[in-house]
Protein backbone atom coordinates (compact mmCIF):
# COMPACT_ATOMS: atom_id res chain seq x y z
CA UNK A 1 0.00 0.00 0.00
CA UNK A 2 1.49 3.36 -0.98
CA UNK A 3 1.65 6.33 1.36
CA UNK A 4 -1.00 8.28 -0.58
CA UNK A 5 -3.55 5.45 -0.31
CA UNK A 6 -2.78 4.99 3.39
CA UNK A 7 -3.35 8.67 4.13
CA UNK A 8 -6.57 8.67 2.09
CA UNK A 9 -7.92 5.75 4.15
CA UNK A 10 -7.03 7.54 7.38
CA UNK A 11 -9.03 10.64 6.42
CA UNK A 12 -12.34 8.74 6.34
CA UNK A 13 -12.30 8.41 10.12
CA UNK A 14 -11.77 12.10 10.83
CA UNK A 15 -14.18 15.00 11.28
CA UNK A 16 -14.24 17.65 8.54
CA UNK A 17 -11.68 20.49 8.80
CA UNK A 18 -12.67 23.30 11.16
CA UNK A 19 -11.24 26.77 11.62
CA UNK A 20 -10.26 28.30 14.96
CA UNK A 21 -12.59 30.79 16.61
CA UNK A 22 -9.72 32.12 18.73
CA UNK A 23 -6.01 32.47 17.95
CA UNK A 24 -3.52 34.33 20.12
CA UNK A 25 0.05 34.63 21.26
CA UNK A 26 0.44 34.26 25.02
CA UNK A 27 3.36 35.69 26.96
CA UNK A 28 4.30 32.96 29.43
CA UNK A 29 7.40 34.65 30.81
CA UNK A 30 11.12 33.85 30.74
CA UNK A 31 11.27 35.39 27.26
CA UNK A 32 8.77 32.96 25.68
CA UNK A 33 5.55 33.61 23.79
CA UNK A 34 3.43 30.62 22.79
CA UNK A 35 0.83 30.26 20.05
CA UNK A 36 -2.59 29.02 21.20
CA UNK A 37 -5.84 28.41 19.33
CA UNK A 38 -9.38 27.26 20.07
CA UNK A 39 -11.81 25.62 17.67
CA UNK A 40 -15.09 23.72 17.74
CA UNK A 41 -17.88 24.65 20.16
CA UNK A 42 -16.98 27.55 22.52
CA UNK A 43 -19.41 26.08 25.07
CA UNK A 44 -18.37 22.47 24.50
CA UNK A 45 -16.38 19.93 26.51
CA UNK A 46 -12.86 21.33 26.82
CA UNK A 47 -9.98 19.20 25.55
CA UNK A 48 -6.35 20.32 25.35
CA UNK A 49 -4.16 18.70 22.67
CA UNK A 50 -0.47 18.15 23.44
CA UNK A 51 1.68 17.61 20.36
CA UNK A 52 4.69 15.37 20.07
CA UNK A 53 8.39 15.89 19.70
CA UNK A 54 9.30 17.78 21.82
CA UNK A 55 9.37 20.32 19.04
CA UNK A 56 6.76 18.98 16.64
CA UNK A 57 4.22 21.79 16.89
CA UNK A 58 0.46 21.50 16.40
CA UNK A 59 -1.22 21.30 12.99
CA UNK A 60 -4.73 21.80 11.56
CA UNK A 61 -5.06 18.02 11.15
CA UNK A 62 -5.04 17.65 14.95
CA UNK A 63 -8.40 19.45 15.12
CA UNK A 64 -10.10 16.66 13.22
CA UNK A 65 -10.29 14.00 15.96
CA UNK A 66 -13.09 15.84 17.74
CA UNK A 67 -16.75 16.42 16.96
CA UNK A 68 -16.79 20.24 16.54
CA UNK A 69 -20.37 20.41 17.78
CA UNK A 70 -19.40 18.75 21.07
CA UNK A 71 -15.83 19.74 21.90
CA UNK A 72 -14.03 22.98 22.68
CA UNK A 73 -10.58 22.07 21.35
CA UNK A 74 -7.48 23.90 22.57
CA UNK A 75 -4.18 23.45 20.76
CA UNK A 76 -0.88 25.22 21.30
CA UNK A 77 2.70 25.14 20.10
CA UNK A 78 5.02 24.29 22.97
CA UNK A 79 7.98 26.56 23.72
CA UNK A 80 10.44 27.00 20.90
CA UNK A 81 8.48 25.35 18.08
CA UNK A 82 5.74 25.99 15.56
CA UNK A 83 4.53 29.56 15.79
CA UNK A 84 5.84 30.06 19.33
CA UNK A 85 8.80 32.34 19.83
CA UNK A 86 11.77 32.42 20.11
CA UNK A 87 12.09 29.65 17.56
CA UNK A 88 14.24 26.58 18.35
CA UNK A 89 15.17 28.13 21.72
CA UNK A 90 16.09 25.84 24.62
CA UNK A 91 16.74 28.41 27.36
CA UNK A 92 13.97 28.28 29.97
CA UNK A 93 12.51 25.33 28.09
CA UNK A 94 11.97 22.27 30.28
CA UNK A 95 9.16 19.84 31.03
CA UNK A 96 8.21 21.89 34.08
CA UNK A 97 8.02 25.11 32.07
CA UNK A 98 5.60 23.31 29.73
CA UNK A 99 3.49 22.06 32.65
CA UNK A 100 3.28 25.64 33.89
CA UNK A 101 2.31 26.82 30.39
CA UNK A 102 -0.55 24.33 30.25
CA UNK A 103 -1.80 25.63 33.58
CA UNK A 104 -1.46 29.23 32.35
CA UNK A 105 -3.63 28.40 29.34
CA UNK A 106 -6.24 26.67 31.50
CA UNK A 107 -6.33 29.63 33.87
CA UNK A 108 -6.53 32.19 31.04
CA UNK A 109 -9.44 30.31 29.46
CA UNK A 110 -11.20 29.92 32.85
CA UNK A 111 -11.46 26.14 32.50
CA UNK A 112 -11.86 24.11 35.68
CA UNK A 113 -11.17 20.61 34.33
CA UNK A 114 -10.42 19.36 30.83
CA UNK A 115 -9.64 16.25 28.84
CA UNK A 116 -5.95 15.94 28.05
CA UNK A 117 -5.20 14.39 24.64
CA UNK A 118 -1.59 13.67 23.67
CA UNK A 119 0.56 11.34 21.62
CA UNK A 120 4.20 10.27 21.79
CA UNK A 121 5.98 13.08 23.69
CA UNK A 122 2.50 14.58 24.03
CA UNK A 123 1.53 11.43 25.97
CA UNK A 124 4.58 11.90 28.20
CA UNK A 125 3.64 15.49 28.90
CA UNK A 126 -0.03 14.55 29.42
CA UNK A 127 0.92 12.04 32.13
CA UNK A 128 3.33 14.41 33.86
CA UNK A 129 0.80 17.25 33.77
CA UNK A 130 -1.94 14.99 35.14
CA UNK A 131 0.33 13.68 37.91
CA UNK A 132 1.17 17.29 38.84
CA UNK A 133 -2.39 18.69 38.58
CA UNK A 134 -4.77 15.72 38.90
CA UNK A 135 -7.65 17.91 40.07
CA UNK A 136 -7.76 19.68 36.70
CA UNK A 137 -7.85 16.55 34.49
CA UNK A 138 -11.20 14.87 33.78
CA UNK A 139 -9.89 12.23 31.35
CA UNK A 140 -6.69 11.24 29.53
CA UNK A 141 -6.56 10.07 25.93
CA UNK A 142 -3.07 8.93 24.96
CA UNK A 143 -1.45 7.57 21.81
CA UNK A 144 1.96 5.92 21.31
CA UNK A 145 3.06 6.12 24.94
CA UNK A 146 6.58 7.33 25.74
CA UNK A 147 7.66 7.32 29.41
CA UNK A 148 10.92 9.25 28.99
CA UNK A 149 13.10 6.41 30.34
CA UNK A 150 16.69 5.59 29.52
CA UNK A 151 15.71 2.19 28.15
CA UNK A 152 13.38 3.85 25.60
CA UNK A 153 16.14 6.24 24.53
CA UNK A 154 18.58 3.35 24.27
CA UNK A 155 16.09 1.49 22.07
CA UNK A 156 15.72 4.30 19.59
CA UNK A 157 19.14 5.96 19.71
CA UNK A 158 21.29 3.03 20.78
CA UNK A 159 20.64 0.62 17.93
CA UNK A 160 17.58 -1.36 19.05
CA UNK A 161 15.18 0.00 16.43
CA UNK A 162 18.12 0.05 14.01
CA UNK A 163 18.18 -3.76 13.99
CA UNK A 164 14.86 -3.65 12.16
CA UNK A 165 15.95 -0.83 9.83
CA UNK A 166 19.71 -1.35 9.39
CA UNK A 167 20.04 0.69 6.20
CA UNK A 168 18.17 3.66 7.71
CA UNK A 169 20.13 3.36 10.95
CA UNK A 170 23.37 3.35 8.98
CA UNK A 171 22.48 6.71 7.39
CA UNK A 172 21.79 8.16 10.83
CA UNK A 173 24.83 6.67 12.55
CA UNK A 174 27.43 7.15 9.83
CA UNK A 175 27.19 10.93 9.99
CA UNK A 176 28.98 10.62 13.33
CA UNK A 177 32.67 9.61 13.59
CA UNK A 178 33.11 6.04 14.83
CA UNK A 179 34.72 7.17 18.08
CA UNK A 180 31.56 9.08 19.10
CA UNK A 181 28.96 6.45 18.24
CA UNK A 182 28.67 5.08 21.76
CA UNK A 183 26.38 8.03 22.59
CA UNK A 184 24.59 9.38 19.53
CA UNK A 185 22.38 11.75 21.52
CA UNK A 186 25.50 13.49 22.86
CA UNK A 187 27.22 13.38 19.47
CA UNK A 188 24.27 15.00 17.72
CA UNK A 189 23.97 17.48 20.59
CA UNK A 190 27.44 18.83 19.86
CA UNK A 191 26.47 19.49 16.27
CA UNK A 192 22.90 20.70 16.81
CA UNK A 193 24.19 23.34 19.24
CA UNK A 194 27.42 24.17 17.43
CA UNK A 195 26.43 27.74 16.56
CA UNK A 196 27.08 26.94 12.87
CA UNK A 197 23.64 27.27 11.25
CA UNK A 198 24.34 25.15 8.11
CA UNK A 199 25.88 22.40 10.27
CA UNK A 200 22.99 22.51 12.73
CA UNK A 201 20.48 22.28 9.89
CA UNK A 202 22.26 19.36 8.24
CA UNK A 203 22.27 17.31 11.43
CA UNK A 204 18.75 18.42 12.33
CA UNK A 205 17.47 17.04 9.04
CA UNK A 206 19.28 13.76 9.66
CA UNK A 207 17.85 13.53 13.19
CA UNK A 208 14.33 14.23 11.93
CA UNK A 209 14.64 11.84 8.98
CA UNK A 210 15.59 8.92 11.26
CA UNK A 211 12.41 9.37 13.30
CA UNK A 212 10.13 10.12 10.36
CA UNK A 213 11.33 7.01 8.52
CA UNK A 214 10.08 4.75 11.30
CA UNK A 215 6.79 6.48 12.08
CA UNK A 216 4.47 4.48 9.81
CA UNK A 217 4.06 0.75 9.51
CA UNK A 218 3.91 1.29 5.74
CA UNK A 219 7.23 3.16 5.60
CA UNK A 220 9.72 2.39 2.85
CA UNK A 221 12.53 3.76 5.02
CA UNK A 222 12.63 7.18 3.38
CA UNK A 223 12.27 9.83 6.07
CA UNK A 224 12.29 12.66 3.54
CA UNK A 225 13.96 16.02 4.01
CA UNK A 226 12.06 18.29 6.37
CA UNK A 227 12.22 22.07 5.85
CA UNK A 228 15.31 23.38 7.59
CA UNK A 229 13.50 25.68 10.03
CA UNK A 230 11.12 22.93 11.18
CA UNK A 231 13.85 20.29 11.39
CA UNK A 232 16.13 22.55 13.42
CA UNK A 233 13.47 23.26 16.05
CA UNK A 234 12.34 19.63 16.17
CA UNK A 235 15.83 18.16 16.47
CA UNK A 236 17.24 20.74 18.89
CA UNK A 237 14.27 20.51 21.25
CA UNK A 238 14.09 16.71 21.19
CA UNK A 239 17.82 16.43 21.74
CA UNK A 240 17.75 19.04 24.52
CA UNK A 241 15.03 17.15 26.37
CA UNK A 242 16.58 13.73 25.81
CA UNK A 243 20.09 14.66 26.87
CA UNK A 244 18.52 16.00 30.08
CA UNK A 245 16.39 12.86 30.62
CA UNK A 246 13.21 14.89 30.28
CA UNK A 247 14.16 16.96 33.33
CA UNK A 248 12.61 14.28 35.53
CA UNK A 249 13.82 13.65 39.06
CA UNK A 250 14.68 9.98 38.41
CA UNK A 251 14.49 7.33 35.72
CA UNK A 252 11.07 5.68 35.75
CA UNK A 253 9.37 8.60 37.50
CA UNK A 254 6.16 8.53 35.44
CA UNK A 255 5.48 4.85 36.12
CA UNK A 256 6.35 5.29 39.80
CA UNK A 257 3.81 8.13 40.15
CA UNK A 258 0.87 6.44 38.42
CA UNK A 259 -0.91 6.12 41.78
CA UNK A 260 -1.50 9.89 41.63
CA UNK A 261 -3.85 9.48 38.65
CA UNK A 262 -5.19 5.96 39.24
CA UNK A 263 -8.72 7.40 39.61
CA UNK A 264 -8.69 9.40 36.34
CA UNK A 265 -10.39 7.62 33.40
CA UNK A 266 -8.08 7.06 30.48
CA UNK A 267 -7.73 5.51 27.05
CA UNK A 268 -4.44 4.42 25.47
CA UNK A 269 -4.32 3.83 21.72
CA UNK A 270 -1.12 1.96 20.90
CA UNK A 271 0.19 0.62 17.60
CA UNK A 272 1.26 -3.01 17.94
CA UNK A 273 4.27 -2.42 15.68
CA UNK A 274 5.29 1.01 16.96
CA UNK A 275 9.04 1.22 16.29
CA UNK A 276 9.50 4.61 17.98
CA UNK A 277 7.58 3.96 21.20
CA UNK A 278 7.29 0.16 21.61
CA UNK A 279 4.09 -1.17 23.24
CA UNK A 280 5.87 -2.22 26.45
CA UNK A 281 5.50 1.30 27.88
CA UNK A 282 1.76 1.48 27.22
CA UNK A 283 1.31 -2.00 28.67
CA UNK A 284 3.31 -1.17 31.80
CA UNK A 285 1.22 1.85 32.77
CA UNK A 286 -2.07 0.16 31.84
CA UNK A 287 -1.17 -2.59 34.32
CA UNK A 288 -1.08 -0.11 37.22
CA UNK A 289 -3.88 2.19 36.02
CA UNK A 290 -7.27 0.69 37.00
CA UNK A 291 -9.30 3.33 35.15
CA UNK A 292 -7.43 2.86 31.87
CA UNK A 293 -8.64 1.11 28.70
CA UNK A 294 -5.73 -0.05 26.52
CA UNK A 295 -6.51 -0.39 22.81
CA UNK A 296 -3.71 -2.26 21.05
CA UNK A 297 -4.13 -1.60 17.32
CA UNK A 298 -3.14 -4.45 15.03
CA UNK A 299 -1.15 -3.56 11.89
CA UNK A 300 -0.31 -0.06 13.11
CA UNK A 301 2.88 1.78 13.95
CA UNK A 302 3.46 5.13 15.63
CA UNK A 303 1.96 7.83 13.40
CA UNK A 304 -1.15 9.71 14.42
CA UNK A 305 -2.34 9.47 10.81
CA UNK A 306 -2.33 5.65 10.64
CA UNK A 307 -5.88 4.47 9.77
CA UNK A 308 -6.24 2.16 12.76
CA UNK A 309 -4.86 4.77 15.15
CA UNK A 310 -7.11 7.51 13.76
CA UNK A 311 -10.19 5.30 13.93
CA UNK A 312 -9.59 4.33 17.58
CA UNK A 313 -8.92 7.91 18.67
CA UNK A 314 -12.10 9.19 17.01
CA UNK A 315 -14.08 6.34 18.57
CA UNK A 316 -12.62 7.15 21.98
CA UNK A 317 -13.59 10.82 21.74
CA UNK A 318 -17.06 9.93 20.45
CA UNK A 319 -17.58 7.53 23.39
CA UNK A 320 -16.58 10.23 25.86
CA UNK A 321 -18.94 12.70 24.16
CA UNK A 322 -21.81 10.24 24.55
CA UNK A 323 -21.28 9.74 28.29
Amino acid sequence: MDKHTDQKRAVQYLYPPIDPFDQRMMDVGQGHRIYMEQCGNPDGIPVVVLHGGPGGGCSPAMRRYFDPAVYRVILFDQRGCGRSRPHAAVKNNTTWHLVDDIEAIRDALEIDTWIVFGGSWGATLSLIYAQTHPDHVSQLVLRGVFLMTQSELDWFYGGGAGKFWPEVWARFEQLIPEGERDDLIAAYHRRLFSGDMPLETRYARAWSAWENALASIHSNGNGGEAPGEYARAFARLENHYFINAGFLEFDGQILAHMDRIAHIPGVIVQGRYDMICPPESAYSIANVWPACDLKMVTNAGHALSEPGISAELVRAMDRIAAQ
